[in-house]
């Protein structure tokens, strides 16, 4: 099949799918998770994270229980409590986030009354007596008429969600429900329950209301909206939250609002209270859920400890005009949560957040309409990468589809932000990746051509991810000889001819077939063209074919890389019974020609030059100084912050002229404080050195080798003794000539 038809096929079937899904005749889970997920982000980073001093939580917490005793508490301390809240620190409204469906029977009031129609039926006094005792003893009496003296609102439960009636258990009272009113007209898409566990009709009969506690879960356990009508027990009813919201507007009455989502039908888009002073709109979806606001991670609103109430620890007024929620938050009664902005988290906060949310308008919608504008950029996100920018280079089609996304992400911020409207983004960014992946697949079959075509003209001597790289702008490269300056390595297995004469011809291969392998997969991964294997050495260049300025920086690099696979490689070789190895590596910068060179018969993509032959002497140096690794100083010069230790200024066979060896040692960050000390020692010795300081430098040399004994030490503590005996004269520049006498070397 032509690969731009399966292209369109392929993208046009993943659009078929989202669309689908965003029109709700599919339901893909995954796409409904990383909506869930962003959304949680988004909550997150846009929460005010601020306090909200309207609202207050009196908190049944571990103290409280440490002091009080575990819970349920005896009621005449819960009616102290309300009491307490209202009549000394002037709460404007209580809501009790917790179900008082038991009765109270600490008091022993019970065995009493039985002791009243039993043994001692015909005692007047104990009669008498047991009168005037039963408004102490009472402690749900107490706690009725507490309730009954304040604005108190009850909380209840809900069980047995969308199931046939019948069935369910039930405890407790519930509250009269909302009048039908116009919300018969969504009856159809409102959640429904058949069980409750409710408080005693006694606490309920005194309140001034009640609401519901239960939140919807997301299929992923996270609590993200709350119902705030339900239809329970045959009645419609309302949140806790909303209860308290209604109550503070007066028992202001709820009108739903619609919105158009096609011709024919309409969605229910929020619900509106009708107060004194003005209309309180809450967004909500179809079944009058509500996007609960939260203000930030738990803690988002002032916590008072119960006991702090109940034992007058609070100074007078310190609830006065505020919203009060009295819940928990002790582990061991299970009031905790999985939200958006942490997990666990107190299921009071819940409620007080959706409270805030309401006076403060911040409930985010989404509304039916958003789907709509979904759908409308499916179809114009298809449109752009399916038609008009398939046939253009990787480069614009990558513009094209980031500055989609960009444009997505900013869309949905701006509606978040300033409209508070979630918009989900997932199925718009698959459709994106998805159809630039395609592209790129297309663009993958458009240019196997060019890539073809520099692997025949480049293939057999550079490696296959700068083959691919050099393909996409294949007019820039050919294989003709050039000048250019570039960094040359070459990586030598000191003492092989002793090391392979005690092995065996097949463990000889394994061990260099191990070793070759190794080294050009170091090569190549700090982007060096492999130039040739020669004996048991390896060489390397790095800057040709594909330009590379930092060319010095990345043969450094690889060569102390190197120096650590070795180490490595000695690691398994000791169990495989190999003996170990060791490489001496030498790498130099300057003007190489570079290209396609060799005869008629056999050819190879090589560099020349004097710079090429220095590097290969610096090789042989490396064992003379017992160092891994020797870079000329031109190499030197380009390597930036990089540490290196100077060894020498020598001339070498073959070459006139001097040329100062350094052994590079690591990025600053990486060099220990005792490398650092002896660096510091040795700057200080090599002065003293090259100044003819003798005795004051071989003092700083023996210094130098018994701290940190090397061969280089011992090599200059030579010559220090053969100077001092044979002076240089005042005209001695430091250098040392390899291939003369000592004596010949102080005068030269």
């Amino acid at each position: 099949m032509n690969p731009g038809r399966l292209r369109s096929l392929l993208g046009i079937l993943v659009f078929l799918v989202l669309f689908a899904h965003t029109s709700g005749h599919l339901q893909v889970a995954l796409v409904d998770r990383v909506d869930g997920m962003a959304y949680d982000a988004l909550v997150r980073w846009t929460a005010p994270d601020e306090v909200d001093p309207r609202i207050t939580i009196i908190d049944i917490d571990e103290r409280s229980l440490a002091e009080v005793g575990r819970w349920p508490w005896r009621r005449d301390l819960l009616a102290q409590l309300i009491d307490q809240t209202f009549d000394r620190h002037g709460a404007l409204i209580l809501g009790l986030d917790v179900i008082l469906a038991e009765p109270d029977t600490s008091s022993g009031l019970a065995v009493l009354d039985r002791l009243a129609a039993g043994p001692l039926a015909g005692d007047p006094g104990y009669r008498e007596t047991l009168a005037a005792l039963r408004p102490n003893l009472d402690y749900d009496a107490r706690l009725a008429a507490a309730i009954a003296r304040h604005p108190v609102l009850l909380a209840f439960h809900l069980s047995g969600e969308r199931t046939p009636a019948g069935g369910t258990p039930t405890a407790g009272t519930l509250p009269p429900g909302l009048a039908p009113g116009a919300l018969s007209a969504v009856d159809t898409e409102l959640p429904s329950w058949v069980g409750y566990t409710a408080s005693l009709p006694a606490f309920q009969r005194a309140a001034m209301g009640g609401g519901h506690i239960n939140g919807t879960p997301d299929p992923d356990g996270v609590i993200r909206r709350v119902p705030l009508v339900v239809r329970a027990a045959g009645e419609y009813r309302e949140a806790l939250a909303l209860a308290m919201a209604r109550a503070l507007a007066g028992n202001a009455p709820i009108t739903p609002e619609w919105s158009k989502s096609a011709a024919s039908d309409s969605q229910l888009e929020a619900l509106t209270l009708r107060t004194p002073q003005g209309a309180l709109r809450i967004p909500v979806d179809a079944q009058a859920r509500a996007l609960i606001p939260f203000r930030g991670a738990a803690g988002s609103f002032r916590y008072v400890s119960a006991v702090d109430i109940l034992k007058d620890r609070l100074p007078e007024g310190a609830l006065r005009n505020t919203i009060v929620l009295l819940g928990t938050s002790a582990p061991g009664l299970v009031d905790l949560r999985s939200t958006p902005v942490g997990a666990p988290y107190p299921g009071v906060e819940i409620h007080a957040n959706l409270i805030s949310g309401f006076l403060d308008g911040r409930v985010k919608a989404h509304p039916p309409y958003l789907a709509g504008v979904q759908l409308a950029l499916l179809a114009l996100i298809t449109f752009t990468l399916l038609v008009l920018v398939p046939k253009r280079s990787p480069r614009i089609i990558t513009v094209v589809s980031a500055g989609i996304l960009a444009g997505l992400l900013f869309l949905g911020g701006v509606l978040w932000q300033s409209f508070g409207l979630f918009l989900p983004l997932t199925a718009l960014v698959v459709l994106t990746g998805a159809l630039y992946a395609f592209a790129m697949m297309l663009g993958y079959f458009l240019e196997v051509r060019n890539q073809r075509s520099m692997a025949r003209l480049f293939g057999q001597y550079v490696p296959p991810e700068l083959v691919l790289e050099m393909s996409r702008d294949p007019d820039r490269y050919d294989m003709e000889g050039r000048s250019c300056e570039l960094t040359v390595l070459f990586a030598d297995i000191r003492g092989f001819t002793a090391l392979s004469e005690g092995m065996a011809p097949q463990p000889l291969a394994r061990m260099m077939n191990a070793f070759f392998s190794a080294m050009s997969a170091t090569v190549r991964s700090e982007r060096g063209t492999l130039d040739k294997y020669i004996g048991d050495a390896v060489m390397a260049f790095w800057g040709a074919p594909l330009a590379d300025p930092r060319h010095a920086d990345h043969a450094v690099s690889a060569a102390l890389a190197m120096q650590e696979r070795v180490e490595e490689l000695n690691r398994s070789a000791a169990l495989r019974g190999w003996p170990p190895l060791a490489i001496g590596i030498g790498i130099n910068t300057g003007d190489m020609t570079v290209g396609d060179m060799g005869s008629s018969d056999r050819r190879a993509y090589t560099v020349l030059g004097d710079a090429v032959n220095l590097a290969a002497r610096l090789v042989e140096l490396t064992g003379y100084y017992g160092v891994g690794i020797l870079i000329g100083e031109a190499c030197r010069r380009q390597l930036g912050s990089m540490t290196c230790r100077e060894l020498d200024r020598v001339t070498v066979h073959g070459r006139a002229g001097s040329v100062t060896l350094y052994e590079p040692l690591g990025a600053p960050e990486d060099i220990s404080d005792s490398l650092q000390r002896e660096l510091a020692g040795w700057e200080e010795a090599l002065a003293l050195y090259r100044a003819q300081a003798w005795d004051r430098a071989e003092l700083a040399l023996a210094k130098l080798d018994a701290e940190w004994p090397r061969a280089l030490y011992a090599i200059y503590r030579e010559r220090v003794a053969a100077l001092r005996a044979r002076p240089p004269g005042p005209t001695w520049d430091g250098v040392w000539h390899y291939g003369r006498r000592s004596e010949d070397a102080q005068s030269a």
